[in-house]
């Protein structure tokens, strides 16, 4: 509308049932808007909330690990650091050194290498092996962000309801045909044998 006086801003914006809204009230002159305020605060709002629900906060997982873990255990903890990557977290790797084993740090190196070497599909080396006192550190990050990994949670979850909701379609359909072939089918009469036509109270 250009620049224009107070009172005509407030005549135009009762011509039109809406409001008047100062948005730059610092600019020479101040910058108004007319709008539905009302609507306006509603829509902000809602973006807001959308915000904050796709706001994803970085979590850092911990993982401790020996420098002579067994097989069995080593799987089962690799298990879990793979879980916290698909889900869109970082992982810390401890190796905890005890003792003599302080004097082997290769080998904690070793085990930190072959572990990232097998969850390289997930995640990646975020921070390199390094000693921490009695302690050898490393941190890996996942390769997709926490909002996708939760996007592609939820669509895994929704597929595998739809397949039980289509499943179950399916079985309630064919119980159904099961039960109307039953009820087409003609009754078989009984033949009747010897037996039927005796007197119970005849003493063969």
């Amino acid at each position: 509308m250009g620049i224009v006086r107070i009172d005509d801003a407030l005549r135009l914006a009762r011509e039109s049932d809406l409001d008047l809204v100062e948005v730059a009230p610092m600019a020479r002159p101040p910058v108004a808007k007319l709008m539905d305020y009302g609507k306006f605060k509603y829509e902000s709002a809602q973006k807001d909330r959308n915000s904050r629900r796709n706001q994803s906060n970085t979590v850092i997982k911990e993982m401790k690990l020996r420098p002579k873990i067994d097989s069995h255990d080593y799987e089962t903890k690799k298990g879990h650091v793979v879980r916290f990557l698909k889900a869109g977290d970082k992982v810390k790797i401890t190796i905890m050194f005890r003792g003599r084993e302080q004097s082997r740090p290769e080998l904690g190196f070793n085990l930190l290498k072959r572990l990232a070497d097998d969850v390289e599909e997930f995640g990646f080396v975020e921070s390199n092996p390094k000693q921490d006192g009695r302690n050898m550190l490393m941190v890996l990050g996942p390769h997709k962000k926490k909002s996708e990994a939760k996007a592609d949670v939820d669509a895994d979850r929704d597929r595998r309801a739809a397949e039980r909701t289509e499943s179950a379609e399916a079985e309630r359909v064919e119980l159904a045909e099961r039960r109307e072939k039953v009820a087409a089918a003609p009754a078989k009469k009984k033949k009747k044998g010897p037996a039927d036509n005796m007197d119970p109270d005849i003493d063969l």
